[in-house]
Order: structure tokens, then sequence, then C-alpha cells
């Protein structure tokens, strides 16, 4: 509220009359205070923290150096072999030359982070949870499921068997940064089973293609 406050001269003009007193105007600050209160109490118990978002990530258990590594039976996988700053990939089981598949040896391919690279082929190989989750968009903009439903929906078609599991591997010469930068592709591409393994999961004869690949 503003207040006049009195004051102001006394002094006497000419032929002695009197001169209006003038006020200072003065503002009374306390409701403002009282608003600025309620309106932070008011933010402070409807306001809602975001949560962080993150990728689970499933770490295999450490070898002992005297066991056999052993390729995982895992279906529409693909593992990532990273080394320097190059990344390669080979899609399902590794097949050595004593075991070739039907169209032989498992080979190498190299990709990057480009527009035909990783992104790309991550969402060519996990269609169907991209499906999915584009489906379940559309029932949850019109009201058909709510968020809850969509959310353990999605995580269900992650965990599908036609779902895309991926393997990393990194020996000790591969950067940080293209780790990194992976698991985000990962997470874009909706990847529900992301393995991370270091060097002591390598086979010795991914090593020796790994080899060949960055003479």
């Amino acid at each position: 509220m503003a207040e006049i406050a009195e004051g102001g001269d006394n002094g006497h003009g000419k032929k002695g009359k009197k001169r209006a007193k003038k006020g200072n105007p003065r503002i009374d600050m306390t409701p403002m205070v009282d608003l600025a209160f309620l309106l932070l109490t008011f933010f402070v118990l409807t306001s809602t923290f975001s949560k962080p978002k993150v990728m689970s990530l499933v770490y295999p258990a450490k070898l002992d150096k005297n066991d056999e590594v052993k390729q995982p039976e895992i279906k529409n996988a693909i593992t990532f072999l990273l080394s320097k700053d190059k990344i390669y990939y080979y899609s399902g089981k590794f097949y050595g030359k004593d075991e070739p598949s039907p169209t032989g040896p498992t080979k190498l391919s190299e990709t990057d982070f480009g527009p035909d690279g990783i992104r790309k082929l991550l969402a060519e190989r996990n269609e169907f949870v991209l499906t999915e989750k584009l489906t379940l968009q559309n029932k949850l903009k019109s009201k058909e499921i709510d968020t809850l439903t969509y959310d353990k929906q999605l995580i269900d078609a992650k965990k599908d068997k036609k779902s895309l599991k991926v393997l990393i591997k990194t020996d000790d010469k591969a950067i940080c940064k293209n780790f990194i930068d992976l698991i985000d592709e990962l997470k874009i591409a909706e990847i529900g089973v992301v393995a991370p393994i270091d060097d002591d999961g390598f086979l010795e004869e991914e090593k020796e293609l790994l080899k060949q690949k960055l003479k």
C-alpha cells in the first residue's frame, strides 16, 4: 500500500500566505513479502524433480585367467569390438576357422557415427522394438493407455526374443569417447540388453581379426 507521510516545508510565501504541505509517498512492502512467500510455498509444493535417465548395463562376472572364454549363445545379437578410434562389429555367434558357419568364418565389418553408421544399423536390427514403441506412443497419445502401461509394455518389448541384444568388447587401446557415444546410440535405438566386456572377454580369434583390420 502507498501511504502519505506528512512532512515538507513550513515556510511562508509572499504576503505571509502559507504554502500547501507536500506529502512524501512511501510504499508498504509487507503485502509484497507475504505474496512472495505464498508463491514460493506454492512452487515448492507443486514442483517435481526430474528423475535421472539411466541405461541398465549387464556386466558379466569376472573370469579367472585359467577359465576358458566361451562365446555366449545369444540369438539376434550384435557384438561391437572397440580398439583405438575404430569400431567393428559382427552379428550373431562368432564362428572361427575350426568351426565355420555355412557362410564361412566370421568377418568383421567397420562402422562409424556418421549418417549411415551405427544409428542406421541399430534402427534396422532393432526394428521390432522401435515399431512397438511407435505403436505405444500412438496409443498413449489417443489415451488408450496411461504412462505406466506405456513404460511397462515398452520394457516388455525390449526383453522380447525379437529385440536386439548388444555386446560391447573393448581392448586396452579403445578410447572412452567411442564407448560413451556408442552407449548414447544404444539408448536412442531403445536397446534393452547391453553387456560391456573388457579385454579379458575377447576371444583369441577376435583379437587376431582386429589386428588384421588395424594394420
